[in-house]
């Protein structure tokens, strides 16, 4: 499992990510066992002192529950390329992928969600299914976005700045975790997969010289005391 911590700044009501800002941590501890490495290492990185702070996650019910124990009362995002993945799925039980409306229908959602739309969108879709034999799989794609209209807002959330994509944790995923991981060929033992990975989160996170100091001094202090030169 891996995560990133961001430092964002507003220019022109536009949220750009600080030139080598974004950070990793990684694990293959459960959920609750990673929450709070994340929130550590957003600790680190300054999440006290920060005018704002978002939690940008998808919409799995393990990840909503982390966001509320290890970061109290911040917004939570559910990543927009996930909710139009579940568009997709809403769309599919519907009419079908093989409709030649399902495209159009599937941008127009898209541009409804970017404006606050989700509960229309939701009681639009249950009208056109009511009374179908597909009603009961719409109503269960439909789920995804019942449990998480407050953090479908993305013209809100847009107007205020933030980010609603989380392409730079998918893409860390991919290439810190991934592409040591997950390659043809690969494997190994879970010990040594975690101790790569946290090497390699060292070092996309540009933190090598302060991890090597810290390992330096750390041995240092099990040293036997050389005997002095007669």
């Amino acid at each position: 499992m891996g995560g990133s911590a961001q430092i964002w700044q507003e220019r022109q009501a536009q949220p750009v990510r600080d030139d080598e800002a974004t950070t990793y941590v990684s694990s293959f501890k459960s959920i609750d066992a990673f929450g709070p490495l994340l929130r550590q290492e957003a600790i680190r990185r300054g999440m006290g002192s920060a005018g704002k702070v978002v939690v940008l996650i998808d919409g799995a019910a393990g990840l909503e529950n982390m966001g509320r124990q290890c970061f109290k009362d911040y917004p939570q995002i559910v990543d927009f390329f996930h909710a139009m993945e579940h568009a997709g799925h809403v769309l599919d039980a519907l009419i079908g992928k093989s409709h030649p409306e399902y495209k159009k229908q599937l941008r127009r959602w898209a541009k409804r969600l970017l404006k606050d739309k989700v509960q229309s969108l939701i009681k639009e879709v249950r009208q056109q299914s009511a009374g179908k034999p597909q009603s009961a799989a719409v109503e269960q794609a439909l789920g995804y976005f019942v449990r998480n209209v407050s953090r479908m807002q993305y013209g809100t959330f847009r107007a205020a700045g933030y980010f609603i994509g989380s392409g730079v944790v998918e893409a860390g995923c991919k290439t810190v975790i991934g592409g040591r991981c997950k390659q043809s060929g690969m494997f190994g033992s879970q010990s040594g997969a975690e101790n790569i990975l946290a090497l390699r989160c060292i070092h996309s996170s540009r933190r090598l010289e302060d991890f090597w100091k810290y390992r330096l001094n750390e041995q240092a202090a099990h040293n036997d005391a050389l005997p002095l030169a007669a």
